[in-house]
């Protein structure tokens, strides 16, 4: 990190009425000065705004105002010097040049936040919440990731390590002084309490994560049901434009249609499968096939039957295979005559049309009251972001099981502290205690250029 990068950190270059250029380094107060008008920028105070022109050479190139920020009260903790500039495409990447010839190099995506990460600004719990925020879709997307920044749940994750450190110590007392007596020394009975306290919180933290994912991520819900039933209507109606291709044929949709609404804060991403029967149509039989699959890996199913239709015997096979998932059946085309009959299941049944739109926001309604999403968007909750985190809790709170099973079989409790250790190290990975370079790459990869 002995180099000063630079690169544009707003959006839409050329469509906005003022970019900013940041640039970040040991030699980022000098290459600016190269460029600047102002003379005194150089030796200014820090987190002060400086009135000039960027030059090149004798050319006057923008009329600019400069941000100075001295190391280490920064983001990355390293002199940081931020250029407000018109928000012209060309003069904007004229300055970039400029900033590029007079010592500075391009800085890849989320450099920016991986110096803060290494220079120990954020830990990279907090780097990935950035990324989070950055990503936000939703209000609720947008306050879970504030959630992470605030440092809650690090909070968490840093006390229970140093739980597991205090029970390590102990251990290490009986290892090295077996003969020592004293009531601190660790014992099968002393040591239950203490996991079983950091089980408890590994699992409210692995709980939470899951709610927590629902706002992240959204739900997947998948439409399912027999040809012509009314699955792309309701898509269609769902998501209030004509996503889906609509005829009287049966098999007109063949491959997976999806699309997106935000309802109340939360993404509902619509799965509209291919008609669910026999086939001998080699193309279509493929497009059965996924809308099987489909059940399975969706968090949600719309099971979509037709009120003027007799129900056939793989409409009573699909009740049978949504009996056990969070699912729905949603009756069509209500303004036409019953054929169905009653319907037997413990699903909540929606009478509608997609004709009319009865019952669309009945059906919505019930999605979230079936996830409780309302009141979860309410809680403060600790929750960890991404898979990488809930999978190193997960391996943590099993390793932690693991001892607590030991313990009850009178395992030495010397032999308890390599799982212990290794738990411990888990939750470090977490935080970013333990990083591979690798991973660390790959995180910030995916961040935008110029944060």
């Amino acid at each position: 990190m002995n180099s000063t990068i630079a690169a544009i950190s707003t959006n839409n270059i050329g469509n906005s009425a003022i970019n900013i250029i940041r640039v970040s380094g040991p030699e980022a107060i000098k290459v600016v000065s190269k460029i600047f008008s102002n003379k005194k920028f150089f030796e200014a105070e820090s987190h002060t705004i400086h009135y000039g022109f960027i030059k090149n050479g004798t050319e006057k190139i923008d009329e600019v105002l400069v941000m100075l920020m001295r190391a280490p009260k920064t983001y990355t903790r390293e002199d940081i010097v931020e250029i407000n500039c018109h928000g012209g495409y060309v003069t904007t990447n004229k300055i970039l040049e400029l900033l590029l010839t007079n010592g500075a190099v391009l800085a890849e995506p989320g450099e920016f936040t991986k110096r803060a990460f290494l220079n120990g600004r954020i830990s990279l719990m907090e780097s990935e919440s950035i990324r989070d925020l950055l990503e936000a879709k939703t209000e609720k997307q947008a306050k879970m990731a504030m959630q992470g920044l605030t440092g809650k749940t690090k909070e968490l994750i840093v006390n229970l390590r140093e739980k597991m450190v205090s029970l390590l110590a102990n251990i290490e007392v009986n290892i090295d002084y077996p003969e020592y007596t004293d009531e601190l020394v660790i014992t099968k009975e002393n040591i239950e309490p203490n996991l079983n306290e950091i089980k408890t919180s590994l699992k409210k933290i692995i709980n939470e994560s899951k709610n927590g994912e629902i706002i992240k991520n959204g739900l997947n819900i998948a439409i399912i049901g027999r040809p012509n039933v009314g699955k792309s209507s309701l898509l269609n109606t769902l998501l209030e434009e004509d996503k889906a291709i609509v005829t009287d044929i049966s098999g007109t949709t063949r491959d997976i249609v999806e699309g997106s609404i935000n309802y109340k804060g939360i993404l509902f991403n619509f799965i509209d499968t291919a008609g669910i029967r026999e086939t001998c149509d080699v193309v279509e039989k493929i497009g059965v096939e996924k809308s099987k699959s489909m059940i399975e890996k969706a968090d949600y199913t719309i099971l979509v039957l037709n009120y003027n239709e007799t129900l056939n015997e793989e409409e009573k096979g699909l009740l049978k295979q949504i009996a056990d998932i969070p699912s729905l059946v949603f009756i069509n085309k209500i303004d036409l005559e019953n054929k169905l009959g009653n319907i037997t299941t413990n699903k909540k049944i929606i009478y509608g049309s997609t004709v009319s739109k009865k019952g669309i926001e009945e059906l919505k309604e019930t999605i979230l009251e079936d996830f409780a999403i309302e009141d979860l968007s309410q809680k403060d909750l600790t929750y960890l972001s991404n898979t990488r985190q809930i999978s190193l809790a997960k391996q943590a709170m099993q390793k932690i099981e693991n001892v607590i099973k030991a313990n009850e079989e009178d395992v030495p409790v010397d032999m308890l502290a390599i799982d212990i250790k290794s738990a411990w190290e888990d939750l470090g990975k977490i935080i970013g205690e333990y990083y591979e370079e690798e991973l660390v790459d790959n995180i910030f990869q995916r961040f935008c250029l110029g944060k």
